[in-house]
């Protein structure tokens, strides 16, 4: 049975070094495809997200039987290997930027043990909420003038009300 608090986190994945790997919306598609499997196959829930220029955010549940590490891992395998298949095909001077000299891999695009912290009280989900929605915003990145004009956010809003279909309102 869901818990209103059982499962649920903020999580921060960083791409290798910082780099802007996701300023090409393209790249950012790819993060989305990947939650929006994950939530059709009922393997995590979307509360709010946002994706920058290197970095994204989520606020998510993650239901039984899954686990924090496998559905995130699945998150960021997947990403990885369509970020490759991508810059393969269509950047391959911007792919030798994340070219590792690992056993386990050639390349690398995200920063290994991204950050997520469990979520425990409303106050706490939305202080995270309200900081994934005013990153777009900041000084520091000036992507938005307000959270709901940034696309690549839970956020959204277009003109005609546009929303992404895999978020759910959290209560």
């Amino acid at each position: 049975m869901y818990h209103r608090y059982f499962e649920l986190y903020f999580t921060t994945a960083t791409i290798l070094e910082w780099k802007h790997l996701l300023q090409n919306d393209s790249m950012k598609d790819i993060i989305i495809d990947s939650m929006r499997f994950l939530v059709q196959e009922k393997r995590a829930v979307v509360y709010d997200f946002v994706i920058m220029p290197n970095h994204i955010h989520l606020i998510w549940h993650l239901p039984e039987p899954y686990t924090l590490s496998k559905v995130q891992s699945a998150l960021l395998s997947y990403t990885a290997h369509e970020f490759k298949k991508h810059l393969k095909a269509r950047h391959p001077q911007v792919l030798k930027r994340f070219k590792v000299d690992l056993a386990d891999r050639q390349y690398q695009f995200w920063e290994r043990d991204p950050l997520s912290i469990a979520i425990y009280r409303d106050e706490v989900f939305y202080q995270k909420a309200k900081y994934i929605h005013w990153n777009p915003c900041t000084e520091k990145w000036k992507l938005a003038e307000k959270p709901e004009a940034y696309r690549y956010s839970s956020a959204y809003r277009s003109d005609n009300g546009g929303y992404w279909d895999f978020v759910t309102v959290f209560g």
